[in-house]
């Protein structure tokens, strides 16, 4: 298991980024959660299997087609025990 968190930098905010992750999180089997930050960027924190969680993190460079991700910054992250992905 591994643990990534990730902040999502461009057109991210108003386009169902937040939602898009949710179902693709969701149907990778990956835990955590995402939000937006006041900035206009989105935050997520994503673990569990090392190939579903580097898959999720590729599909969020190009999220739903209303968004325009300019970059995405990853730092490791500590695993905390979560099941299930929610919206925050």
């Amino acid at each position: 298991m591994i643990a990534t968190r990730l902040i999502v930098r461009g057109t991210v905010q108003g386009v169902f980024y937040r939602d898009w992750t949710v179902r693709n999180a969701r149907e990778l089997g990956v835990a955590g959660w995402v939000r937006n930050l006041p900035d206009g960027t989105v935050e997520a924190h994503l673990q569990g299997a090392a190939e579903a969680v580097e898959t999720l993190a590729s599909r969020m460079l190009d999220g739903p087609p209303s968004a325009r991700v300019a970059r995405i910054e990853r730092e490791a992250a500590e695993a905390d025990g979560l099941a299930g992905f929610e919206r925050r």
